[in-house]
């Protein structure tokens, strides 16, 4: 059974991204990063739901979505599973949504006036953070933020 350290502890339920869409990223990120595998089990809805403090409809809309999306089979009494076969689509969807945040993050940034430099800065420091994803964002990241006079 999936239950690595780790594979849902960064669930945030006052993130602005839904609990059932994190859920799903989640799954997706440990198929993409290999720490899920074909056939490894997910945790029950119920034992989920009690452990993230959620509600069970909740849970069960990630499961049935991976599952459309081909990343997750049931067996009828006996679990969730991940699908053989769908690392390298489940890599390339992670990284082409990844990319896409990314660009638009970076030209935001260029029109608020950031330069590369401060750009590269960030960038480089939130990669060395241990922070995962829906976290709130590090004090230190944010400290790096700087007024400066319109040019």
């Amino acid at each position: 059974m999936a239950r690595e350290k780790g594979l849902f502890e960064n669930i945030d339920i006052d993130s602005s991204v839904a609990v059932y869409v994190q859920i799903e990223n989640h799954v997706q990120f440990a198929i993409a990063s290999g720490r899920l595998k074909a056939d490894d089990q997910l945790p029950s809805v119920r034992e989920l739901s009690e452990r993230l403090d959620v509600n069970p409809n909740t849970v069960a809309k990630s499961y049935r979505d991976l599952e459309v999306m081909g990343f997750l089979y049931t067996r009828r009494g006996m679990g969730v599973y991940i699908n053989k076969g769908v690392e390298g689509k489940c890599r390339e969807q992670c990284q082409k949504k990844t990319i896409a945040r990314i660009h638009e993050v970076v030209a935001e940034a260029k029109a608020a006036g950031m330069t590369q430099k401060e750009i590269r800065d960030i960038c480089n420091a939130s990669f060395s953070s241990e922070v995962g994803p829906y976290a709130p964002t590090p004090k230190a990241l944010l400290a790096q933020a700087k007024a400066s006079k319109a040019k």
